[in-house]
């Protein structure tokens, strides 16, 4: 049995197909872990997000930011993009059951066996792993009750930049997920930059990576993340593993065998990209 992280697929049905492929994957015997954004502008996001909920038990997703944007349209609680390709998956009739699927999935997974824990956009360096935890649940906990709605329409926005644990309400929710699902720069005290998406060594003035500080989180847990395609899956920061590579950008859908840290990678198939 082995164990696959993905980076963010974003509809990339066809390059999905065959990274699976060339891994020889086994749903009856491995386990899939993907790292978020598995919808939006790539072709095939109903596919994709059909064959992720059928796999059960075998697989493990965290919440991107597409992933919350599509719940958020879905409800009525946004508008469309003009980068968004969720009509075909708006309009399946299994529609609703992939959704309430979705709305159920965490935004963070940690497994002790492994020594790895997962977020879409990583974990900020003033956390703890046990805080970044607790937090995780405080948001996924309304998600999936009757407050979701509430919660997705106050959700979207850069403020506040800083963790606070005085932070309350819809504030706090959102500080909480725009760390977990949109972080890349920030500041030694956490204050997020939310507006550049360039290459790590291009940091705002008086920002840098959020891998580049000393991590609260790697004494015990090595770390996977997505979300930030620019960095092309590197880091610098052993134990820190980016696996975001730009598929619906052109470039590789990746993959990485967290049993032995072996990278597998496709490249972007034509047929994916809109």
């Amino acid at each position: 049995m082995a164990t696959y992280a993905i980076g963010d697929i974003q509809g990339c049905w066809e390059a999905f197909q065959q990274l699976l492929q060339d891994i020889a994957f086994d749903p009856w015997q491995d386990r899939l872990w993907l790292a978020g954004d598995l919808v939006n502008r790539g072709a095939g996001s109903l596919e994709v997000l059909r064959y992720a909920a059928g796999l059960g038990d075998r697989v493990q997703v965290v919440l991107g930011n597409h992933d919350i944007h599509l719940l958020a349209v879905a409800r009525g609680l946004r508008k469309t993009r003009r980068s968004d390709t969720l009509d075909k998956l708006l309009k399946a009739p299994d529609a609703p059951a992939l959704l309430d699927w979705l709305a159920n999935q965490p935004l963070l997974h940690h497994d002790t066996a492994l020594g790895f824990v997962m977020t879409h956009a990583g974990i900020p360096p003033i956390w703890t792993l046990t805080q970044a935890k607790t937090l995780a649940a405080e948001v996924e906990q309304e998600l999936r009750s009757d407050r979701q709605q509430q919660l997705l329409t106050h959700l979207f926005g850069n403020k506040p930049r800083c963790w606070s644990d005085k932070l309350q309400g819809q504030e706090r929710f959102r500080c909480i997920i725009n760390y977990f699902t949109r972080m890349r720069f920030c500041k030694p005290d956490g204050t997020l930059e939310l507006d550049s998406k360039s290459e790590a060594g291009s940091a705002p003035k008086g920002y840098a990576p959020w891998f580049s500080y000393p991590s609260q989180v790697l004494p015990e847990s090595r770390m996977i993340f997505g979300h930030w395609a620019a960095l092309s899956g590197h880091t610098g920061v052993g134990g820190i593993h980016a696996l975001d590579t730009g598929c619906v950008w052109g470039q590789f859908l990746t993959a990485m065998r967290l049993e032995d840290q072996q990278v597998f990678r496709v490249a972007s198939i034509k047929k994916d990209l809109i």
